[in-house]
């Protein structure tokens, strides 16, 4: 038997909420990301730009998760990198672009993969968007209690000792499990439903739990 596969039997169990406790699986979640170059770049990067409540969110951490558990090359199916933080004082566009071309000129490389967003302004321009209010945030991770999924809600971030913080609101059995779960925190089926898809294409490994039957 391939060291792959014991591991990825091993990691198997993490899925289960009652065969591992989320301490487990947080401290496997941080050694898959530790292991991951460009991963622990983008942390460094954004921990040193010292922005306000500052994270990587979502798919650059669950979809990293899910390549390794699946034995895929690193970028497969990784749409985008999330970097949120949190600035209640300016909520302007212009200071959050200026922002996002502090972090596109800190990390040329990936560029064309970085989502950086003020959760601050969030609510200003959202019903615009999506066609539904969104409530303002209080901080960063409160973004996470409102993503479409809550196998998504997944945020990590270093601090200047190099320890690493990690955020999973609804826990991280699901994300081990690959189970594609709603969050109905927000009226967000058509989203979710477009998520899905997207997604059981690019890892058929994934359980989707459909949003009515959640």
């Amino acid at each position: 038997m391939s060291a792959d596969l014991q591991m990825n039997e091993r990691d198997a169990t993490l899925g289960d909420p009652y065969a591992a406790s989320e301490d487990t699986r947080l401290a496997r979640l941080e050694q898959i990301i530790r292991s991951i170059p460009h991963v622990m770049e983008i942390l460094t990067t954004v921990r040193d730009l010292d922005l306000p409540d500052a994270w990587l969110v979502s798919g650059g951490i669950y979809q990293t998760v899910w390549n390794v558990l699946t034995n895929r090359p690193m970028l497969h199916g990784i749409k985008d990198f999330d970097i949120i933080y949190f600035d209640g004082q300016d909520l302007s566009y212009e200071a959050e672009d200026a922002v996002i071309g502090k972090v596109n000129e800190a990390l040329p490389e990936w560029v064309s993969l970085l989502e950086v967003r003020n959760q601050a302004r969030v609510h200003l321009w959202y019903q615009q968007r999506f066609g539904r209010p969104y409530r303002p945030l209080d901080c960063a991770m409160d973004s996470l209690t409102t993503y479409a999924s809550r196998t998504h809600a997944v945020a990590a971030r270093l601090t200047q000792d190099g320890r690493m913080l990690l955020q999973a609101p609804f826990g991280l059995a699901n994300l081990f499990g690959m189970r594609l779960v709603p969050n109905y925190t927000q009226p967000n089926p058509e989203t979710y439903g477009e998520k899905a898809e997207r997604m059981k294409a690019l890892w058929p490994e994934l359980t989707v739990v459909p949003w009515e039957s959640a």
